[in-house]
């Protein structure tokens, strides 16, 4: 018999709350002569593991066997291995025998069931060269966009299937991750997307919870497939040229009798004490984030997608609910910290420690915050006190954005403040620019829906609003449905309206975002400079009877040992040195040109609208969505656009354009 996999330092390193890899040895691990199997139940009385390879416990007894007072139990198995199935039977300290999953398994049998099946993990991955230059691609200074996509809505229908198809997909199967794998790779790639996030694939029981209720933290939903299936899909994807974002829950689990709710007869991975350790807006259990033992666990959870799965980097689901510890509670339904306040100072510490493994262990990945309130230090360093996250999802300015673009134009100018607020916090964090897929559910309509006016108004507000979305400062996110103007919310049971891409004006929504990618890729300005001061400027932010917007988009590079004094600094507009120059290591890039981005939110036509440019150089547009290939009328500014020494905008060059209806106007120098 193999020595068990766990070793004295691995349960003392649980037990400390500092392993990050317990995917390593707790669970199901087949070896040669048979499977061990380990598994955290510190108060249970005894605990059995049954399954196919002895008839359900009929002819066998595999007790597990307690490893000190560490709390794990352990066993080897003789006859056991890969494709069978198994789970713990575990008689608790009062009697009672509970038939639970494994907690660290890596396949499960059904999505709603207690059986765990012993995996098959090994894939011969072909994805070297992806993961060899994978660093730079999710870089602060790297043209990021982010395609979300929930798997089993995305693709019931493949795209271009017989127009006879069933409307919505309702009824017909999933579709397999090998299957998804070329298909999404295609339409990523078609419209210009540098990855695909996952809403949640980990297992979960409730397919309605869109994989937000996870069980299996440690195994992809079997809805799609195995998990060879899982790491064949990212493999080809990153073959492809397209890196997967994972979506990850540690804020909350369903209680679900074969789940981690009292797994061992106790509130073991949960608070017993409901104001903590009960969620009231999900129905579901909180994790006892100041448990050692749990803290392991989650820390191993995220780290086992890394490992196993090659993914290129893990958004954090909830990350406000974690923090607070009076979160959608009344007054005195929380139990306050130890000083008093309402900070979780336990899911501070996890979320810090969490971050710092992952820069350690997997420093060519990044970490997505899903924190919706204004927590200081979100993407700040642990070490400085911060949470430690590569970026943060802005929430105030995905809410901001949509209720000033679900406003009539003949109203906007009451509410002009609602696009400019942004520049006050923009780059006190990192920010990822999100239209997810919580916006596009629950009554509230699609992207498109929301938007005001005809059928024409409608699609040219909703290209301005992906135009100011994509030529702000922040890496992109974009719900599946969106680049194809979808017209329906959201609907998980069903499929998106793929017959949607023969319409004109849904087509010039995707050919937009393509474009608005291949620009975001292509200009230095529009992504270097994504997450610091130097890389924007206003030059109209008060225009508001015209409700007209202009900035410029300036391109960083990092400030070299003998950079000093070397080349245009990056705090005044026209390039001269000012205030805020050089920021968190980077200055503007001498060698690269800035973009001026010109926003309408009005369906008036302006011509001769004067801007300030920085530069005495020819301007040419380089993309407008009310170009006629967008769908648009075709009001744009052909050919080069001379300069004039008129002072505008506090610059003394200026041009002179034609600002088109509802539509956003990109427009850069000849020359630099």
């Amino acid at each position: 018999m193999s020595d068990p996999p766990a070793t004295d330092t691995d349960l003392r390193l649980f037990n400390e709350g500092r392993h990050p890899r317990l995917h390593c040895w707790l669970g199901a691990q087949p070896r040669g002569d048979g499977t061990w199997f380990g598994v955290w139940a510190p108060s249970a009385r005894s605990v059995q593991v049954v399954g196919d390879f002895d008839e359900w416990g009929a002819e066998g007894d595999h007790q597990l066997e307690p490893r000190g007072d560490s709390g794990v139990w352990t066993a080897h198995v003789p006859w056991s291995g890969i494709g069978q199935r198994y789970r713990y039977r575990i008689t608790t300290a009062t009697g009672e025998v509970l038939e639970k999953a494994d907690p660290l398994m890596a396949e499960a049998v059904e999505p709603s069931g207690a059986i765990s099946r012993i995996a098959d993990l090994d894939h011969p991955w072909g994805d070297h060269e992806w993961m060899d230059d994978r660093g730079h691609r999710l870089a602060v200074d790297a043209p990021v966009s982010i395609y979300e996509v929930h798997l089993g809505s995305w693709g019931r229908v493949a795209p271009g299937a017989d127009a006879d198809a069933e409307p919505g997909g309702a009824g017909r199967r999933f579709p397999t991750y090998v299957e998804l794998a070329d298909p999404l790779a295609d339409h990523a790639l078609a419209h210009g997307f540098t990855h695909v996030e996952l809403l949640p694939v980990m297992e979960h029981p409730f397919y309605g919870s869109w994989g937000y209720q996870t069980l299996g933290y440690f195994a992809p939903t079997v809805r799609y497939g195995s998990p060879r299936q899982l790491m064949a899909m990212i493999d080809r994807l990153h073959q492809r040229g397209v890196g997967v974002i994972l979506d990850w829950v540690p804020s909350h689990f369903p209680l679900d009798a074969h789940g981690l709710a009292r797994f061992d007869g106790t509130c073991l991975y949960e608070h017993a004490d409901p104001r903590q350790g009960f969620h009231p807006d999900w129905n579901s259990a909180i994790f006892n984030y100041g448990r050692y033992e749990v803290r392991s666990f989650l820390l191993s959870s995220a780290l086992s997608w890394l490992d196993r799965y090659h993914a290129d980097g893990l958004r954090v689901d909830g990350v406000a609910s974690m923090l607070y510890l009076d979160y959608s509670r009344a007054e005195g339904d929380w139990v306050p910290n130890v000083y008093g306040g309402r900070e979780n100072l336990a899911a501070i510490s996890l979320l810090q420690e969490l971050n710092t493994a992952v820069a350690r262990l997997h420093p060519d990945t990044a970490t997505f915050a899903e924190e919706s309130t204004a927590w200081p230090g979100v993407t700040r360093p642990p070490e400085e006190g911060g949470l430690g996250f590569t970026y943060k999802w802005d929430m105030g300015w995905m809410h901001d954005t949509l209720r000033y673009y679900a406003r009539d134009p003949v109203h906007r100018p009451w509410h002009h403040d609602e696009l400019t607020f942004r520049s006050v916090y923009a780059f006190s964090e990192r920010f990822t620019l999100p239209l997810s897929h919580d916006e596009v559910v629950y009554g509230k309509g699609s992207l498109l829906t929301k938007m005001p006016g005809d059928d024409w108004q409608a699609r040219a507000n909703l290209r301005t609003l992906l135009g100011q979305q994509w030529t702000q400062p922040g890496k992109k996110l974009l719900f599946m449905g969106g680049e194809l103007g979808a017209g329906a919310e959201w609907d998980h049971e069903g499929t998106l309206d793929w017959s949607g891409q023969a319409d004109p004006g849904s087509a010039g929504i995707a050919a937009w975002v393509a474009e608005l990618n291949r620009l975001q890729a292509e200009e230095p300005a529009l992504h270097t400079g994504d997450t610091e001061e130097a890389g924007f400027t206003w030059i109209e932010a008060d225009d508001r009877e015209r409700s007209i917007y202009a900035w410029l988009r300036w391109p960083l590079c990092p400030i070299e040992a003998d950079d000093a004094g070397v080349g245009p600094a990056a705090g005044d507009a026209d390039g001269s040195s000012g205030s805020g120059g050089e920021t968190r290591g980077r200055r503007r890039d001498p060698t690269e040109r800035p973009v001026l981005v010109v926003v309408n939110t009005t369906p008036n036509v302006h011509t001769q609208y004067r801007l300030g440019v920085p530069c005495p150089a020819p301007w040419w547009e380089l993309a407008n969505s009310d170009d006629a290939g967008f769908g648009g009328s075709g009001v744009t500014n052909p050919g080069a656009h001379e300069t004039h020494p008129v002072d505008s905008h506090g610059q003394y060059q200026s041009i002179l354009i034609t600002v088109p209806p509802l539509a956003v106007t990109v427009l850069a120098p000849e020359r630099w």
